[in-house]
C-alpha cells in the first residue's frame, strides 16, 4: 500500500474513532447539580485509615480547602468513579497533594475498618492529604444527616461531593457524577485552588 493510501486509512480510522467514542454530553450542560448550602457539623470523633482518632470539626477547620464525599470500600458502582476523581485531583496537585484536603467518609462502617480503608486508598495511589474515615454507625449517620445525604441502605447512596473553602460557612454541594476536569473546575470556582 502506498504511503498516501496508508495515511488515508489512518485518517479515516481516526475520524471514525472520534465519532464513535466522542462524548456528546461533553459540550452540553453539566451532568450534575450544584448548590451552596450551610451544614452544621456534629461533634464526632472518627477513625482514619491509619487507625488515628480524628475530631471531624477540627479536621474541617484545618485552614485548608476541603473536598468531601461518602463512599464505601466494596462499592462497584459510583464510589470507584468518585475515588478516581479524587485521585485525579491529587495527580493534578502534585507534588503539593496536601494543598487540598480530600476526605472520604464510609457509609459502611461495619465493614470498612482502617485496614480495609488503607487498602482501598492504596488501589487509587492516594497520597498524603486524602483521608478515609470510619466510625460508629451512630456517628456516621450523624455526619450523613448533617450533610443531608443520609441513606438507610448503602446500596441507595448518591454521588455527592462537598467543597469547603477555608473560613467559609457554606459548602458547595454537587449532586451527580463529575468528570475530573469538572471537579477541578468546581474546586477553582469554589476558590479552593
Amino acid at each position: 500500500m502506498r504511503m498516501r493510501d496508508q495515511l488515508g486509512v489512518l485518517l479515516s480510522a481516526a475520524i471514525l474513532g472520534a465519532v464513535l467514542f466522542s462524548d456528546p454530553a461533553s459540550s452540553a450542560e453539566p451532568r450534575y447539580k450544584r448548590s451552596v448550602q450551610p451544614y452544621a457539623m456534629p461533634d464526632v470523633t472518627l477513625v482514619n485509615q491509619d487507625g488515628a482518632r480524628v475530631k471531624l470539626k477540627t479536621l474541617l477547620a484545618s485552614g485548608k480547602p476541603v473536598a468531601l464525599d461518602f463512599i464505601y470500600g466494596t462499592c462497584t458502582t459510583i464510589c470507584p468513579v468518585l475515588s478516581a476523581g479524587f485521585a485525579s485531583v491529587q495527580q493534578r496537585l502534585a507534588p503539593d497533594t496536601q494543598r487540598v484536603l480530600l476526605i472520604s467518609i464510609t457509609i459502611d462502617p461495619e465493614h470498612d475498618t482502617p485496614r480495609v480503608m488503607k487498602e482501598y486508598l492504596k488501589q487509587y495511589r492516594a497520597k498524603p492529604g486524602w483521608d478515609f474515615l470510619t466510625g460508629t454507625r451512630e456517628d456516621i449517620d450523624k455526619v450523613m444527616r448533617a450533610f443531608d445525604s443520609y441513606v438507610p441502605d448503602k446500596m441507595s447512596h448518591r454521588q455527592l461531593t462537598f467543597l469547603l473553602a477555608p473560613g467559609a460557612d457554606t459548602w458547595v454541594r454537587t449532586d451527580g457524577l463529575m468528570r475530573s476536569s469538572e471537579l477541578m473546575a468546581e474546586l477553582a470556582k469554589a476558590g479552593l485552588l
